[in-house]
């Protein structure tokens, strides 16, 4: 069961997890032993709460299928345990990522001093740039 918050927890058999060979170097071992996981997460078929599917499917990213499937890939580790773990925690991740409700900006004016610091190093900049001139005798 992975847990993501204290109201939330996702059963294993919604998570298909896959043992595969992993790419790149790594020679003997990367071509004889399956230490990568692929992780398939269907979001549609979940029984994560409508707001976090709603929230999941509305992502625009390369990991979430038209299909609406999470789809990761954790090659890191040398070990299948370790890159189990890791997919596991890669998918607790962008769930809460997509979660999480961002506080909307006020837009706010500038202080009374902060435009009287702005204009005082104008006028400062300005009178060094005015010395530069030629110098009338």
């Amino acid at each position: 069961m992975l847990i993501i918050s204290n109201a939330v927890h996702i059963p294993d058999d919604e998570i298909e997890l896959n043992a595969i060979r992993a790419q790149g170097a790594g020679g003997q071992n990367v071509n004889k032993v399956s230490s990568a996981v692929h992780l398939r997460f269907d979001i549609n078929a979940s029984s994560l709460p409508p707001f976090h599917k709603e929230r999941l499917l509305g992502l625009r990213d390369s990991r979430i299928t038209s299909d609406g499937v999470i789809v990761l890939k954790a090659q890191q580790y040398r070990t299948q345990e370790q890159n189990r773990a890791d997919a596991l925690e890669r998918l607790r991740e962008l769930i809460l990522a997509a979660v999480k409700v961002e506080k909307a900006r006020r837009p706010t004016r500038p202080t009374l001093g902060s435009k009287t610091r702005r204009l005082e190093s104008k006028s400062k900049r300005g009178a060094i740039k005015a010395g530069r001139g030629k110098i009338d005798y």
